[in-house]
């Protein structure tokens, strides 16, 4: 016999839960000066996928199957500009107090926020690509805190401190 269930949590004990996940856009010359500087045709990309990495955390249950709808506690969306690389790093940070993990919400946030990117900056430039999606930290529940061993950086330090 084959099929599909959700994982029952039933028997877990509620713990508070949170989880990073960053990627980054790499944008190209054209584009990259238009977003840092606010200036798409289209609008601020970053303020508006800082929008929409909070809505898309909130609507992971609806996007991936037998995920688990949550009470999201906070979601807190960031980016950094990253000239060298004329890319765009997306973080977001995901919490909860529940009987199960955060962290597709924190990379449905952080992949959300980098494809609103691509919408306004495609066409300046179609030669996008989005890159190094990962989750970076967790914690909470019965395994305790796990950090990606690739480190975490200094941005998504200061969002578990925001």
């Amino acid at each position: 016999m084959s099929g599909f269930s959700m994982v029952d949590v039933g028997g877990k004990d509620k713990t508070r839960r949170r989880a990073i996940a960053a990627g980054k856009i790499l944008l190209g010359p054209e584009a990259y000066p238009l977003v840092a500087e606010r200036r798409l045709p289209k609008g601020d990309a970053l303020t508006l996928a800082e929008i929409a990495g909070i809505q898309g955390a909130k609507k992971t249950p609806d996007l991936i199957p037998l995920c688990h709808p949550i009470g999201l506690t906070k979601v807190k969306v960031m980016h950094v500009l990253r000239p060298e690389e004329q890319a765009v790093e997306a973080f977001c940070l995901a919490v909860i107090t529940e009987r199960t993990g955060v962290e597709m919400e924190a990379l449905t946030g952080a992949s959300t926020a980098l494809l609103t990117i691509w919408d306004l900056s495609k066409p300046v430039e179609a030669a996008l690509k989005i890159d190094a999606l990962r989750l970076l930290y967790k914690e909470g529940g019965k395994s305790g805190t796990w950090i990606n061993p690739e480190g975490l950086p200094d941005e998504a330090r200061q969002l578990l401190d925001s």
